[in-house]
């Protein structure tokens, strides 16, 4: 009985979170854009916090996932601890959803549900109708490994050593917060472990009494992954996690003396299924943990300040690893970091333009040193790139994500002709070139054309805006008709001896460099109307 009893949890349990990633992953890409950024958004409103913390949890089906992802935007200098452990606090709601889900007496549809998943997973192409075909199958095999389960722990109704080990746990709280801790740390699933404890009810010996300490050790063993996941990170990001066992332990202190009270509160709502009992129990107690802590997050972070250190810690990792869980924040993600980047070279062009039309080079340091944060971010923004194209994604279904690999080489270029601009500065303070008024006329002209062509095509790639990106073709026109003319108006100069030899060269190099940023500019737009593949 022993060995085959076994053998049916280990089987319910791996099909129970299976389903549970199935289903996650199609909540999630069904979300899509929604979800892109929906993180990153938060504000310092705690109660907004808790909210999309709730929310991205329930998208993504764990807690520990949702913090995990908040470790990396802490560690990306994304989110501030204030932003964080509201998010945090919110996460350990949404978890609660799971417990729901699985108490749902609905056995006798789930074959149902397991069928026209499968049916739409096999004949549907349309992306959409086989994330919703992935929700339908994941829930399925969810409360089909419940049934498997809850058969498997049928005989512990008769084990004498089954009961004798319940009515120790009911008579020492302390073994039910260990024995949920225990399990959640080898299971890495706080829902998995409620799975569990709600299939035992099936045994007839599970009361809300003894369910309790355990759904609080859950929720403390949950917190392992994102405190191994903190390893490395910045000391913000480890604060972050830490706060995340801080809120749960507070909690389990505080609320275990007053559990008899909320298993009276649970039971006041007239449900008298013990699995439906234990669900709306967990709920309960995470609601109340955050309405009582969330007032004292202030707290929370200053303890954290205490343990770990309240100086800054400057070391911040653009595009953490921890992002490639979620792809489409991973996405969201790139784009943002892939604006910044332009924002540096965007700079570097003007710097660059103003030092050879105000002969100074004060800047060209900074000028310089912007460069190398391109490059720099280029290769960084490149190689997540790759670790998310081979995560196991559709990349057919994150064009963003093929688009900004073209993308990254026309900013990376831009910031070129920025440094070229720069030398041929350089060059003009060092022989003491004299450009003519006219001459510094025509290269404003044509830089502010220039100017307008890059933010018009910055601005459609962050809103992926086809519209915008097609307006750029007008100012190309003019940039180009512009080069002609000033090329003509620099030979008759040259001619009539305005200005030497010397000086003609730089503008015509100046206004060549401007032309090719405006090419690269307008390169972007064309990605953004026309899709890459």
């Amino acid at each position: 009985m022993g060995l085959t009893m076994f053998i049916g949890l280990l089987g319910g349990l791996g099909l129970f979170l299976y389903g549970m990633n199935l289903m996650a992953d199609g909540l999630e890409n069904a979300a899509g854009s929604r979800l892109k950024f929906i993180l990153k958004k938060v504000t310092s409103n705690p109660v907004k916090g808790v909210f999309v913390g709730a929310l991205v949890t329930v998208l993504v089906q764990s807690s520990s996932a949702t913090t995990v992802m908040l470790v990396g935007f802490v560690n990306s200098g994304l989110l501030n601890l204030v932003q964080a452990t509201s998010v945090i606090m919110g996460a350990n709601i949404g978890t609660t959803v799971t417990a729901l889900i699985i108490s749902l007496d609905i056995y006798a549809v789930v074959p149902i549900f397991i069928f026209v998943g499968s049916l739409m997973l096999l004949f549907s192409k349309a992306s959409k109708r086989r994330d919703l075909a992935n929700i339908l199958l994941g829930f399925g095999l969810l409360l089909l490994a419940m049934k498997l389960m809850s058969d498997a722990m049928m005989p512990l109704r008769e084990s004498e050593t089954f009961a004798n080990l319940i009515i120790a746990v009911s008579d020492r709280w302390y073994l039910g917060l260990v024995l949920g801790l225990v399990m959640t740390l080898l299971i890495q699933s706080s829902s998995a472990t409620t799975a569990i404890l709600v299939a035992l009810t099936t045994t007839g010996n599970i009361t809300l009494q003894i369910a309790f300490p355990i759904i609080i050790g859950a929720n403390i063993g949950t917190c392992i992954t994102p405190l191994l996941s903190s390893i490395g990170t910045n000391k913000t990001a480890k604060k972050a996690a830490l706060i995340h066992l801080l809120f749960n332990v507070l909690g389990a202190i505080i609320f275990i003396p007053l559990g008899d009270k909320l298993i009276q509160l649970v039971l006041m709502t007239g449900i008298e299924s013990v699995k439906a009992q234990i669900a709306y129990l967990h709920i309960v107690f995470n609601i109340l943990n955050t309405l009582a802590l969330l007032p004292f997050s202030s707290l929370l972070i200053y303890i954290a300040n205490k343990a770990i250190g309240s100086k800054d810690d400057k070391k911040v990792e653009i595009l953490d690893r921890r992002l490639l869980q979620t792809p489409f924040i991973a996405e969201g993600q790139v784009i943002t970091e892939t604006l910044n980047m332009a924002s540096i070279a965007r700079e570097n062009v003007k710097l660059a333009t103003e030092a050879f039309l105000d002969n100074n080079l004060d800047n060209y340091d900074k000028i310089k040193k912007n460069e190398a944060k391109i490059n720099e971010l280029t290769e960084i923004i490149t190689n997540f790139l790759v670790d998310l194209s081979l995560s196991g994604i559709d990349i057919n279904e994150f064009t963003r994500i093929k688009d900004t690999y073209y993308v990254l080489n026309d900013i990376e270029r831009m910031g070129d002709h920025a440094e070229n601009i720069l030398e041929i500065a350089k060059e003009k303070s060092k022989k003491d070139v004299t450009s003519s008024f006219k001459g510094k006329e025509e290269i404003v002209n044509i830089f502010d054309y220039t100017m307008r062509s890059v933010d018009t095509a910055l601005n459609s790639y962050k809103d992926n805006d086809k519209d915008l990106a097609r307006e750029i073709f007008k100012t190309e026109e003019m940039i180009n008709n512009l080069q002609k003319e000033y090329k003509k108006a620099n030979m008759e100069r040259l001619n009539s001896g305005d200005v030497n030899a010397l000086a003609g060269i730089l503008f015509v190099d100046i206004l060549s460099n401007l032309e090719r940023i405006g090419d690269h500019a307008k390169n972007i737009s064309e990605v953004v109307i026309t899709e890459v593949y």
